[in-house]
């Protein structure tokens, strides 16, 4: 207890200022108002002045008035300040019973004649208001409207009897709203406004209801519930907590405002009966509730948020007196630690513990046996931050830093004394015993912040200096100057490492190793700190969080950008939470109870199980994991989905951060050869300039590709990329200060790009700065000097380019300028290029333009193209010059034209109808015909129609002047079958039965063609008959073989026929046994004939059929042909003067002399020859013996 203040009556009215610096307390025995001074704890009395009763007593929220009301209506205010008193009399009839000041400093008043006075800070009444039943409760707030108000606080809200709630808008003081509410519920207790204009209402049967003054949903309960059973006797509410808590029974309850329907604590007074009133204190650390019998009981409801990490270690307040150090990471049992006194400021590092408050520390050393208080310090201030190593201190406070050893130890070793400051051991520490931040030459600049790490201590200014220390140096090894003055710093375990907040609150990571700077992207201006992923796979991981949520980002030193930053995704805080450490993606959070809890980041929540995954899921995974720059672990997403789509992500990520060999591994398993050999090929360069530059290549990244070749020790690379992407102006500038000698043979390629994109005027001159003349570069000058050219006609000065053409020896250049003059119709000089680059075609055709018939003429001769040869006769013919005409007509191919000419011009018939037998062409005999029919000569002009394919026109021609034979003839086998059937029925009507069936037989009407070969009567009626043999054997129609073979024997006009037209049908009809038998009875008749020949013929061409069809030859074919065939073979031999051949053949036939009946006496004489033809024979073959 701090003081006791004895008052003269029952008190009736206390309350706290605004600044919680004075204590006010009236009683009801006297009209005296004491004032208890907190500063030096002395009690002041000040009289009021009234005789009455003071009932009444509260401070203003935003000045030092005092508001004092009395049971008679009687009000004073009271300035504290100034000490001056304001007495408003009357300002109610009846007991003032409550009150309240709003934020506008104006002030409420509830009385027992059941009004209502608002009045300002004089005690002038500014607006009043009658209830119908006692008001208690006075509150003011803001109602929320369609409109803002422009008052703050609008509203004057009051509990009338106990049952309703009063809700008065200063806005709009004619319509008050009076709330009434269910009878269950009981009275009215207490209410709390908070939030958008939201009320919580406690009622005296246990229920908690909570309404809106929202005018769209003024009336409606929000959330009912009822929390006590028996009574409620008051409720409350901590903004800063955002909790809201009821007392009743004999408990107190706790939601959390953002869900109510949630119970968030329950405290249990098992002792206590008769539980009475609630209260949090402003920052809601603490939480108070008195009873009837006069006891008060004090909750803390949160602890301060003190912590701090050393590596995997954290150390937090567990409550007001003790501190826990535990690894959050290797589980080991946490060591408790109970300290003096409720610190403000904690520091951790791997052997030590610091703790303080105001400008004292108190240190100790940890081990694995518990804790040993050390020594405590004390500082030239309040200390802000402490942060510790293993063998230093480093202590902030007012803007400054204080470096020191935490522990010395004297050692004697020989006749030398050391003192062992950490791990440092060396004869003149006691330099290094202590520091102060910053130097004497800083003097204007303030530090801000600072961390310390192994080797460094770094800290902030607020002009902008970021300055690092090397311990064991013991001076400064780095300083950087930020544009704007730096509020925090966040290092990483090794200090590599830094974040720095800058009073713009923007945020940058900061690489001390090359003074490389890297602006943090959507970098929340609420983050309230930054906490380095401790895990050494994610040493680029970092997070930033504010009250609501966790943002991450990964950093990575060595990518193609050279440093970059980005968010990767974010995860809600808990509320109240504050991260104390990051590990391997999960946060350490620090509670309000004194407790930590784990919170795995959403970008670090993939299942390591791809195969369980759905594609999407694996998907999600694997932008994760990329995102992180876990490239293993993506690769088993890849090689899990399979997709192009995603090995191609992963190789560009990998590649992004020169992972370069694992890019190679990814671009093998997609099969992308190119990028695999191109990777292979850089992946040695030691230059990691040039070695980014190709990566930000192949990324496509060109301009960020460029700065790193001219950073490396290759920038030449850069100017030969940009000529590879025809990138010709920043190719020429680069040549400038890199390689000037390459300036033409690069203007040369650019104006050949600008010339084919149009820009005739850039062109040119960029043609004419490449020109160098020097011999080596011959080649390249004659190319340059062709584009001049050509741009020089394109820009209007035909003569120097048509010059510089004809000078020189290129056929292609002179065809390019002639094309283009042509486009301008420039003829004459276009028709001169091509002539001279020997284009003689297209020359002739622009002369042909120019009309300048005498050059065509003479380029003819070279000239290949016929259109330009038509268009030369054409010229001709309309000049009469017809003989020239036909010939260049001829030249062109042009047959038709020729045709044409040689009959209308030149009446040459016996020329057309010679090209026209020649060429075939249809047109012309379409006109040598209708020359031939103005003559008169109907079979030509037949002839010629049939040529012409107008078989029609040609069928008439002959119908009317009886040519049908000539067309029949001229006709041949290239009509149609509706053209022999024409035929064929004209010559039916004729009775010309040979042409008849003969066209018949050809448009395949085999019936009606063997009637009229059968009925043919003529000299040549064997003609008819080998017709009629060859339509049966092409119609393969039974009855009209049997019909020909009736015919054949004579049965139809009793004549048989020779019986070689029934061996022909036999064949024609394939019956090969038939013939065979038949062509036996022939070539018997013709032996009998003495035509040995014929059937010699006959028996062997029948034998070739039968052999070819696998037909077994008869015995009597196969004798006779034998013998026919040595018969032949005799002359034969004899003729060669081979005898003996001739004798054995001979005597072959003899021995069958009865089949050559015609040959009887020549055998006769050869029988009388024998004896000497066997002599010769015998002589012959004893001599082929002896031999």
């Amino acid at each position: 207890m701090s003081d006791e203040i004895s008052l003269p009556g029952q008190c009736t009215g206390v309350g706290w200022d605004k600044d919680g610096d004075t204590l006010a307390m009236i009683n009801d025995k006297t009209g005296v108002i004491f004032l208890w001074d907190a500063n030096n704890q002395k009690t002041s009395q000040l009289d009021s002045g009234l005789r009455d009763t003071l009932t009444f007593l509260l401070w203003s929220k935003v000045g030092q008035q005092l508001a004092i009301g009395t049971n008679k209506g009687n009000l004073l205010i009271y300035n504290h300040q100034t000490s001056r008193k304001i007495p408003i009399l009357g300002k109610h009839t009846r007991k003032i019973t409550c009150g309240s000041w709003s934020l506008q400093n104006l002030l409420a008043l509830g009385s027992e004649d059941r009004t209502i006075s608002i009045s300002n800070a004089e005690g002038d009444t500014v607006r009043q208001a009658s209830v119908r039943a006692d008001p208690a409760e006075v509150q003011f707030s803001e109602m929320k409207g369609d409109e803002r108000s422009t008052m703050g606080d609008n509203t004057v809200s009051v509990i009338i009897g106990h049952k309703t709630l009063f809700l008065y808008n200063m806005n709009d003081p004619e319509n008050p709203i009076e709330l009434a509410f269910q009878q269950r519920y009981g009275s009215i207790v207490h209410y709390e406004w908070y939030g958008d204009g939201y009320i919580l209402i406690g009622f005296s049967q246990g229920y908690f209801v909570v309404i809106s003054t929202h005018m769209k949903e003024i009336g409606q309960e929000l959330f009912q519930a009822r929390n006590h059973k028996d009574n409620l006797s008051s409720v409350a509410i901590s903004l800063s907590l955002n909790k809201a808590a009821s007392v009743g029974d004999n408990c107190i309850k706790i939601h959390d405002l953002s869900d109510l329907k949630e119970m968030y604590a329950i405290i249990n007074l098992d002792d206590e009966r008769g539980l009475d009133k609630l209260s949090w204190t402003e920052d809601g650390q603490l939480l108070a509730v008195s009873t009837k019998k006069g006891a008060l009981h004090v909750y803390l409801t949160k602890l301060p948020m003190l912590g701090d990490c050393s590596n995997t270690r954290i150390a937090f307040l567990t409550s007001l007196l003790e501190v826990t150090v535990q690894d959050v990471v290797r589980q080991d049992s946490p060591l408790v630690i109970s300290i003096d006194l409720e610190p403000s400021f904690i520091g951790l590092g791997p052997f030590h513990l610091a703790i303080g408050m105001n400008n004292r520390a108190w240190f100790y050393a940890l081990s694995d046996d518990g804790a040993e208080k050390l020594k405590d310090r004390e500082y030239l201030g309040t200390v802000q931050s402490i942060q510790l190593n293993a063998d230093y201190a480093a202590v902030r406070f007012e803007g400054k830093v204080q470096l020191h050893v935490i522990e010395r130890v004297r050692v004697v070793y020989g006749l030398e004394t050391f003192i062992i400051e950490g791990d440092a051991a060396a004869p003149s520490a006691d330099e290094r015993d202590m520091r102060l931040f910053p130097e004497k030459e800083q003097k204007e600049a303030r530090i801000t912040d600072h961390a310390i790490t192994v080797d460094f201590l770094v800290y902030s200014t607020n002009v902008g200096g970021l300055h690092y220390f090397y311990l064991e140096d013991w001076q400064f090894v780095n300083e950087y100057r930020h544009m704007v003055g730096i509020r925090k710093i966040f290092c990483d375990i090794a200090g590599t490492q830094l974040i720095l907040i800058d009073d713009k609150s923007d945020g940058f990571v900061y690489n001390p190793v090359n003074d490389h700077i890297t602006e943090i992207p959507n970098f929340s201006p609420t983050i309230l700190g930054v906490l380095w992923d401790n895990s050494p796979h994610d040493k680029g991981v970092f997070i930033g969080y504010d009250e609501d949520k966790i943002f991450v980002y990964v950093y990575c030193k060595e990518t193609v950008q050279v440093g970059s930053c980005l968010l990767v995704g974010m995860t809600k805080l808990p509320y109240g939470h504050i991260p104390i450490l990051l590990y391997n993606g999960e946060v350490t959070l620090q509670t309000q109870s004194g407790k930590v809890a784990t919170l795995t980041l959403s970008t670090h929540d993939y299942d390591v199980k791809a195969q369980s995954l759905q594609q999407t899921e694996m998907r999600s995974s694997l932008q994760k994991c990329i995102a992180l720059h876990r490239f293993r672990d993506a690769l088993m997403y890849c090689n899990a989905m399979n997709s192009n789509e995603a090995w191609h992500d992963l190789g560009k990520a990998s590649l992004q951060c020169l992972e370069i060999d694992f890019a190679i591994n990814v671009y093998r398993q997609i099969g992308d050869v190119g990028m695999v050999m191109s990777l292979n090929k850089i992946k040695g360069y030691e230059d990691s300039h040039q070695l980014a530059g190709y990566i930000a290549m192949f990324l496509e990244d060109f301009n960020l590709a460029q700065d790193h070749f001219l950073q490396s020790t290759r920038p030449i690379a850069a100017l030969e990329m940009r000529r590879d992407l025809l990138h010709w102006d920043s190719a020429l500038h680069l040549a400038k200060t890199l390689s000037p000698d390459q300036i033409p043979f690069i203007s040369r390629e650019y104006a050949q790009q600008l010339e084919f994109t149009g820009d005739y005027v850039n062109a040119l001159s960029h043609y004419e700065k490449g020109i160098t003349r020097h011999e080596e570069t011959r080649d390249h000058d004659e190319s340059c000097a062709a584009g001049v050219a050509r741009m020089s006609i394109r820009m209007g000065d035909i003569r120097r380019g048509v010059q510089m053409a004809l000078k020189m020896p290129s056929r292609l250049l002179k065809k390019d300028c002639a094309q283009i003059l042509e486009s301008m119709k420039q003829w004459s000089e276009a028709a001169i290029l091509y002539e001279k680059g020997a284009y003689y075609d297209k020359g002739a055709s622009v002369y042909i333009r120019s009309k300048n018939w005498a050059k065509v003429g003479e380029l003819l001769p070279h000239v290949t193209s016929p259109k330009i040869h038509s268009q030369y006769a054409k010229a001709k013919e309309v000049d009469g010059q017809y003989k020239e005409a036909a010939q260049a007509y001829g030249n062109a191919k042009d047959w038709d034209n020729v045709i044409r000419v040689n009959l209308d011009h030149l009446h040459d018939p016996d020329e057309a109808v010679r090209i026209v037998r020649e060429t075939q062409s249809v047109d012309g005999a379409k006109m040598v015909a209708k020359f031939f029919l103005k003559l008169a000569d109907y079979s030509s002009a037949i002839q010629f129609l049939v040529m012409s394919k107008c078989n029609d026109e040609a069928f008439q021609l002959a119908q009317q002047h009886n040519q049908m034979e000539t067309y029949a003839e001229i006709i041949g086998d290239d009509a149609t079958h509706e053209d022999y059937q024409s035929i064929a029925v004209y010559f039916e009507n004729e009775r010309n039965h040979l042409l008849a069936g003969k066209f018949f037989y050809l448009c395949s009407h085999y019936p009606r063609a063997l009637k009229h070969f059968l009925k043919y009567q003529g000299s040549d009626d064997g003609q008819a008959l080998e017709m009629a043999i060859e339509t049966v054997g092409k119609a393969k129609d039974e009855v009209l073989t049997h019909q020909l073979i009736d015919y054949l024997m004579g049965e139809t006009d009793g004549i048989p026929k020779d019986a070689k037209y029934l061996f022909r049908l036999y064949m024609a009809l394939k019956q090969f046994r038939e013939a065979a038998r038949t062509a036996i009875i022939i070539a018997r008749e013709e032996q009998n004939a003495g035509n040995y020949r014929n059937a010699h013929d006959v028996l062997f061409s029948m034998y070739q059929e039968l052999k070819k069809n696998k037909i077994k030859i008869p015995t009597e074919m196969n004798t006779n042909l034998m013998i026919l065939h040595s018969y032949i073979l005799v002359k034969i031999h004899v003729k060669r003067g081979d005898h003996l051949k001739g004798a054995r053949m001979l005597i072959r036939v003899a021995n069958n002399i009865s089949k050559f009946p015609s040959r009887n006496l020549l055998l006769l004489w050869v029988t009388l020859s024998m004896p000497f033809a066997m002599t010769n024979v015998n002589c012959k073959l004893n001599a082929i013996t002896l031999t």
